[in-house]
């Protein structure tokens, strides 16, 4: 099987609906976010602070073609779909599968989140504009799963269901 890539904005439940997916069809899953912790010993927090966004972007793509294509699940941080190159990368490679989430929900998961660098100190308008700025790159995906108010398990079995 493909790769499946789960994408969306912060909040929207990659990370949970990655572990359980991952369970349900018993393949393992890697987080893109901690693949470049682990590669460069530093927290994504401490890589904004002394590096920046774009030193992280240009990270993000260079774990993204290092991770495996076949028999994985992927989970993304909210910001890999900016570039088309990260895009086009995962359609080719698998199925990208962008969760959303209303806005309300997600603020109400991130906003006390320290170790989120582009949320923690934002207003939800100020997220509101961010998500804005990126919707039409989470449209660009194999297909979208509505996360809001539905049970982890509804979300995982809407996915085995839209994969076969």
């Amino acid at each position: 099987m493909k790769a499946i890539y789960l994408t969306g904005f912060m909040g929207a439940g990659k990370t949970t609906i990655g572990e359980y997916l991952a369970r349900e069809l018993a393949l393992p899953v890697l987080d893109t976010d901690q693949q470049i912790e682990k590669k460069l010993n530093m927290t994504i927090k401490e890589i904004f602070t002394n590096y920046g966004e774009e030193f992280f972007r240009n990270e993000e793509t260079t774990i993204l073609k290092e991770l495996p294509t076949d028999d994985v699940i992927i989970t993304t941080g909210g910001g890999i779909v900016i570039k088309k190159e990260n895009r086009q990368w995962m359609k080719k490679h698998g199925y990208v599968i962008s969760l959303h989430a209303d806005l309300d929900i997600i603020y109400d998961r991130i906003h006390t989140d320290t170790n989120r660098p582009l949320a923690s100190k934002k207003t939800k308008a100020q997220l509101a504009e961010l998500y804005l700025s990126r919707e039409e790159h989470y449209q660009d995906c194999t297909f979208l799963i509505e996360t809001s108010n539905k049970s982890i398990e509804e979300i995982v079995n809407e996915i085995e269901t839209r994969l076969k």
